[in-house]
């Protein structure tokens, strides 16, 4: 392990160690399992930490209205957890967010003391205004229908902790 992975865009040759990466979190239901295709459509929404040519860790940012994006897929190697390398590529993020004009950040996760740390707040109810809700509700994400706390996805939500912050 190198002392500083490179936090770079991902590239469509890395899907296949994010999926590798993401796989042991979302058999522990951690994060969410998602077809290969998905990824794919994303691609250009996440970021990779990339040690010597090995994906250490990913993240991505979905932009879901003017003002509101969301956190997906942070996740680090095991052996990298506490190094910080997740707060780098939430940062990293963060200003990509800021730089495309996004003023709040959303997370759905069960992470909830490092989110904190990184000035993210619980929420309850809705963070978006009534024409905002029913604009989103024409999207087919499910990401954005858990955002939403959409009673069709109730059954398949994990139990995890809505958070919002201001950037």
């Amino acid at each position: 392990m190198s002392t500083a992975p490179v936090i770079r865009r991902a590239r469509t040759a890395d899907i296949r160690d994010i999926r590798a990466l993401v796989r042991p979190l979302a058999e522990r239901r951690i994060l969410v399992a998602k077809d290969a295709v998905t990824y794919y459509e994303g691609l250009q929404e996440f970021l990779v930490a990339d040690d010597g040519g090995v994906v250490v860790g990913c993240g991505a940012l979905h932009v879901m209205w003017e003002d509101l994006g969301e956190i997906r897929t942070l996740a680090v190697a095991e052996n990298y957890l506490g190094t910080g390398l997740g707060g780098r590529i939430l940062e990293e993020l963060m200003d990509e967010a800021r730089r495309l004009g996004v003023g709040r950040l959303f997370c759905l996760t069960f992470e909830t003391r490092f989110f904190t740390r990184h000035g993210f707040e619980s929420i309850d109810g809705q963070a978006v205004t009534g024409d905002v809700y029913v604009e989103l509700l024409r999207s087919y994400d499910e990401g954005v229908a858990e955002f939403l706390d959409l009673e069709r996805v109730k059954p398949n939500t994990l139990g995890n902790t809505r958070m919002m912050r201001a950037i």
